[in-house]
């Protein structure tokens, strides 16, 4: 009986050391620095991964391409201190401390359309351009 209480004591014992688990190996390499014109607050990023916001402590929001260009500036004054992105990316939440208020900023992105060298009706130079792409009806 003696023997059969040894071998479990010996089998539990050799189970529960601890096994010295190694380091696993992490490859990096730093993609794009920004250069910012003020010390950033705080970074967020569109879930598509294609845009980066940084709120800087001037109040400003730049916002940039995944390649690294500034593609436009959102001023919201200096009491801001903190952003996040809304789950679809359609709604940025500034959000103050200090004056204990979130702004709920709605994003649109406007694309520019090339439409040199297609067929128009009008003046060459109006103010408005309607497209009508008929390849699609």
């Amino acid at each position: 009986m003696k023997s059969k209480f040894w071998k479990a004591f010996l089998l539990l014992s050799i189970w529960m050391v601890p096994v010295p688990l190694g380091f696993a190996t992490v490859d990096w390499e730093i993609l794009n620095t920004l250069q910012l014109e003020a010390p950033p607050l705080d970074v967020a990023i569109s879930p598509d991964g294609k845009t980066v916001y940084v709120l800087n402590n001037k109040g400003v929001i730049l916002v940039y391409a995944l390649d690294g260009n500034l593609t436009d500036k959102i001023e919201v004054g200096k009491q801001i201190d903190q952003i996040k992105l809304g789950p679809k990316g359609e709604r940025l939440f500034a959000t103050s401390r200090q004056s204990k208020t979130v702004e709920v900023i709605a994003l649109d992105f406007i694309q520019e359309l090339s439409i040199k060298g297609s067929p128009y009706k009008g003046l060459k130079d109006a103010p408005v351009v309607i497209a009508d792409f008929s390849d699609f009806e």
